[in-house]
């Protein structure tokens, strides 16, 4: 048979470019953290005040670090389990340039208070038809390269995949929906109550799906790779998968305790969070022992650490969210710094550092290398980001569980026991330690940065061929 080579050009594309972003994310992170402690950092102007760089922060780290990390693991994990190059190449290569469109087209209106005001979803309504034009794209050469596969069975990874890329393609669209007035502002189709139901029906599925599916198709293939070891419980793996994308998708009206929104679907909401502890540390465990055996190379392979790190984050913040969609906790925490805390456990805990490890397993083999120019490099890396996170989420949880515990604080009288602005000068303490928190994280993505351009500079991409249609292993 003749001999094919996989598409990794676009891998290539988007595994360099997800660190380029990772470093404008998290910088515009730094800045805005740093104005929270020290107010004047805005230099009142507009494009600078945390208002206008919040919302660029959120989507440079959730849309390009962790979307072009998706892109380009779906990608090459998609081709190494079906054991074909890409469907439709010039599809592919349409989806990077596309994507990359869109963050720019972010970086520009969001700044300049273009925005539809809904979290995760500010873009305007021509910044949105592109982000589905692109995803149908993507999910065309996604799915197509499924279709073509040379192996009859679908790795547990790509299933993960798969799900991530059809329910966001449909939160998008519904959450999106609206009537446009002009180039930069439209009305949404929905309203009160409703649009609060539908917006953080895509808010948390964004967190559900875009920044824990996927990034589990990412872990269920690398971790095992890594490891060089097959996954714990294959069957296990299918358990996680049906139960998480089955209950996922209704835990939403959490979110929305003690609002206008119905007592029945709020507590609805609470239940099947609760539920979802269950599939989520199934799935945790199912990667901490697929190690089982290997925990010696913990101690000599940084990339390991990044990985197992990462799953630790994941089994905490899967159950810290449900403890926080009790009602009776959430009436202590909505509202701080507690909820600050809990979403960068996870997308600083889980999502970059099983970012940061899958790449660090991925670019030597994009470029034909064995390991990354310098281990003892991604060693720092990987104890700057800890320590940087472990300050950041421990600053914020305090902040948090003391600014809920003086906003309910009352007098005998029944009058407040403190003004609000009391407890912002009591916060100020740790909103300097999450910024130094955040500096530690931002170097080591600098410090990943000159590791990764070390380790390809003067190299030829590598070309790898398909030899045989053998029946891909689990660990594969």
């Amino acid at each position: 048979m003749s001999e094919q080579a996989y598409n990794d050009k676009v891998v290539r594309q988007f595994s360099i470019i997800t660190v380029l972003w990772g470093i404008v994310g998290m910088l515009v992170g730094v800045i805005i953290a740093a104005q929270l402690a020290w107010p004047a950092l805005n230099f009142d102007v507009s494009f600078l005040t945390f208002s206008r760089l919040r919302p660029l922060h959120t989507n440079a780290v959730i849309f390009a670090f962790g979307g072009s990390a998706l892109f380009a693991t779906s990608y090459y994990v998609v081709q190494r389990t079906c054991q074909v190059p890409l469907f439709a190449p010039k599809l592919a290569a349409f989806t990077f340039w596309g994507w990359t469109l869109v963050i720019v087209l972010a970086a520009v209106t969001l700044p300049l208070g273009f925005t539809q005001s809904k979290e995760y979803a500010e873009l305007i309504w021509p910044i949105d038809i592109l982000i589905t034009v692109v995803w149908v794209a993507y999910g065309i050469v996604f799915f197509g390269t499924i279709v073509k596969r040379k192996v009859s069975h679908i790795y547990v990874a790509n299933w993960f995949f798969a799900a991530y890329i059809i329910t966001i393609a449909v939160l998008h669209i519904v959450n999106n929906l609206a009537v446009p007035v002009s180039l930069t502002e439209s009305y949404p189709v929905f309203s009160g109550a409703v649009d609060a139901m539908s917006q953080w029906w895509y808010g948390h599925n964004a967190v559900g799906f875009f920044l824990t599916a996927a990034f589990l198709g990412m872990m269920y293939y690398f971790i095992p790779k890594q490891a060089n070891r097959p996954v714990y419980s294959y069957r296990l793996s299918v358990v996680h998968f049906w139960a998480l994308i089955s209950i996922y998708m209704w835990a939403g009206p959490h979110h929305l305790h003690y609002t206008a929104l119905p007592d029945w679907a709020q507590s609805l909401g609470m239940v099947f969070s609760l539920i979802l502890l269950a599939p989520s540390w199934g799935g945790m465990i199912n990667g901490i022992m697929t190690l089982s055996g290997a925990w010696h190379k913990l101690r000599s392979d940084p990339i390991l650490k990044f990985m197992i790190v990462s799953l630790s984050f994941y089994g905490m913040s899967t159950f810290e969210g449900p403890m926080m969609s009790i009602k009776t906790v959430n009436a202590l925490s909505h509202y701080t710094d507690w909820t600050i805390g809990h979403v960068h456990s996870g997308a600083l805990g889980w999502v970059a550092f099983i970012v940061i490890g899958s790449l660090y397993a991925l670019i030597p083999k994009l470029y034909g290398k064995t390991e990354m120019y310098s281990t003892s490099m991604i060693n720092t890396h990987f104890w700057l980001a800890t320590i940087g996170v472990l300050l950041y989420i421990a600053a914020m949880w305090i902040a948090g569980v003391m600014q809920g515990l003086m906003w309910r604080a009352v007098n005998d009288d029944g009058t407040l026991t403190y003004t609000f602005i009391e407890s912002i000068k009591a916060t100020y303490p740790y909103y300097v330690v999450r910024f130094l928190g955040g500096l530690m994280f931002l170097g080591g993505m600098f410090l990943m940065a000159w590791n990764v351009m070390k380790t390809i500079k003067d190299v030829e991409p590598a070309v790898v061929t398909i030899k045989t249609p053998a029946v891909a292993a689990q660990g594969a």
